[in-house]
């Protein structure tokens, strides 16, 4: 006598959506080449640090307003392709099954340091404007306004899209172990960047988050898996 009976036969569900890799390696490119413009690789004067004084500062983006143009002009594509290589990494995570609060905060520091960025982006054509350049205290106010939301105001949330992402695949053993650690020491310098406000000599602690933090991204990109495996009920004779 033949019965119909269940069988769990696994199937592979794949993740829809941009390739977070390829954004993550664009946004490197992107950032990077702005910056050459604005370097001692491509000229000098190269842009100035807040350390310098406005003697320094103020002349700079009077006269080399085309250099810093191009740089913003790039580093504003950049971060469109962060926000939506935060975007793409969040909804791969909910698809693998996450429902912690990580991925949350990883959602706001990616979209914080997006909004932070191309509001400094702006803030500095403002300053290159000719009608703006012209008045050295309006200049110097837009140019600590542009730093103070490219350097704190980058690295601060940048350290919790990175901690939200590492922490939430750490428990899911979605990433190697080693992304996991990196990004839990650059999450860590992210935020302890905080005190730059008050103790200048910490200004380290931003390229330390940004730039091995170009490579954290292009691994997270490429290496969080786009599918998962669910069990998918079948007939079968006995």
């Amino acid at each position: 006598m033949n019965t119909q009976i269940k069988s769990a036969t696994p199937t592979a569900a794949v993740h829809q959506g941009p390739h977070p890799g390829m954004l993550a390696v664009l946004y490197t490119v992107l950032f990077c080449v702005g910056l050459y413009p604005v370097t001692g690789m491509y000229a000098k004067p190269y842009w100035p640090g807040p350390w310098e004084p406005a003697s320094v500062i103020i002349p700079y983006f009077q006269n080399y307003g085309a250099r810093v143009l191009l740089c913003i002009f790039l580093q504003l594509g950049a971060m469109i392709c962060l926000g939506i290589f935060t975007a793409a990494v969040v909804s791969r995570l909910h698809f693998l099954g996450s429902r912690a609060a990580g991925t949350c905060i990883a959602l706001l520091g990616g979209f914080l340091v997006v909004f932070d960025g191309m509001v400094g982006a702006m803030a500095t054509w403002t300053m290159i404007h000719p009608g703006v350049a012209v008045y050295p205290g309006v200049l110097l106010a837009l140019y600590y306004f542009a730093y103070g939301l490219g350097s704190p105001g980058f690295s601060i949330p940048m350290g919790l899209l990175i901690a939200g992402v590492s922490v939430t695949a750490a428990f899911m053993r979605v990433l190697p172990r080693w992304v996991i650690i990196l990004g839990l020491f650059l999450a860590a310098a992210g935020e302890f960047s905080w005190l730059h406000l008050v103790f200048p000599k910490l200004l380290f602690l931003v390229p330390l988050t940004r730039f091995p933090g170009f490579i954290w991204i292009i691994a997270v990109g490429f290496l969080l898996p786009n599918h998962r495996t669910s069990k998918r009920e079948e007939p079968a004779t006995a």
